[in-house]
């Protein structure tokens, strides 16, 4: 188990302008904001959050040692482009506190704030929970002593096992047993908590896109079968001249084949096309995924194939003397 300000996902965050040692100092108009977090001992491994390189925050960082961060790869990035950041410092309280944190690792990039989903992964720092942030003056007290209220709790389980509040309880009674348990849930429900919107627009559009697909295979059901209806007289002479239903079936086929090809020449680079402006709507997503392209046209093409058999199949069980009759 381990402690944080807020865990991934859960609606909080704490941030402010950061200033890096041996860099020139921000401008009014320079974005410095950075997300950070303060959290307990082994947090970063509890919550499966890799540290790529350097080390995570541990028991040998107390209140009297050096104080000390692990950033993730956006904070590397937009900070030290050159540089290695391993053992640089920075500071986020003003101008004279450049050296207040020494960097010792690097965490992969994890998603914690709830905004900007659509955007990659802001810089984010971690902190000991140790160790206290002062003001660079004399005499100074905390200067963010809310952020030793560590108030979620990050709890690993077997696969398949629920927590209950009474578990809890249990637990944290020998530390403190008035410490109030207002909510368990996994981390699971916590990340889908953020996409309810998300998800019911994935659901409308994927419900519109299989009402589109069934009028469509309707209405190529229709021109098929008025098709066939016209070549009634037709297919009635070949099979009196002895074509059989396999051939009738290919006949009717054939021309619904044509429209289904035309359909897709046609859809395919306004799909392309398409792909471009709503690109910007897909994070993390190939909007020209061969995969997902290859899906739909073997959906579009069975639909169609299927919708276009059913009166090629009629039209086949038609006789020659009913045919013949009907011109």
């Amino acid at each position: 188990m381990a402690l944080c300000i807020y865990s991934p996902l859960a609606g909080n965050n704490w941030g402010g302008g950061v200033w890096v040692d041996g860099h020139p100092a921000p401008g009014p108009h320079d974005d410095n904001f950075v997300s950070w977090d303060r959290i307990t001992a082994e947090y970063l491994e509890v919550t499966g959050n890799p540290i790529l390189r350097g080390r995570g925050i541990s028991e040998q960082d107390t209140s009297t040692s050096r104080h000390v961060a692990v950033v993730n790869e956006a904070f590397a990035r937009k900070f030290f482009k050159n540089e290695d950041p391993i053992g640089k410092h920075f500071g986020q309280l003003g101008i004279g506190s450049e050296r207040d944190y020494e960097i010792v690792g690097i965490a992969k990039d994890a998603r914690y704030l709830t905004s900007r989903l659509d955007r990659p992964v802001a810089p984010f720092f971690f902190l000991p929970e140790a160790q206290h942030d002062f003001l660079p003056k004399a005499g100074a007290t905390d200067a963010n002593p809310g952020s030793h209220f560590l108030h979620d709790a990050v709890i690993v389980t077997k696969p398949g096992d629920s927590l209950s509040f009474a578990r809890v309880r249990q637990a944290i009674a020998p530390v403190d047993p008035n410490l109030p348990v207002l909510s368990i849930r996994t981390l699971k429900d916590q990340v889908a908590s953020q996409f309810t919107q998300q998800r019911l627009i994935a659901r409308l559009t994927s419900f519109f896109g299989v009402l589109s697909l069934v009028l469509a295979s309707i209405g190529l059901y229709g021109v098929t079968a008025y098709n066939a209806g016209r070549r009634v007289s037709e297919i009635g002479v070949r099979m009196a001249l002895g074509a059989n239903r396999g051939h009738v079936v290919r006949l009717v086929l054939r021309g619904a084949l044509g429209l289904i090809l035309w359909g897709l020449l046609m859809g395919l680079p306004l799909t392309f096309a398409a792909g471009r402006f709503l690109g910007n709507q897909l994070y993390g997503m190939n909007p020209y995924n061969p995969g997902v392209t290859l899906t739909a046209v073997l959906a579009l093409g069975l639909s169609a194939l299927v919708a276009s058999f059913v009166p090629a199949f009629r039209a086949s069980k038609c006789s020659p003397v009913d045919a013949l009759r009907t011109e």
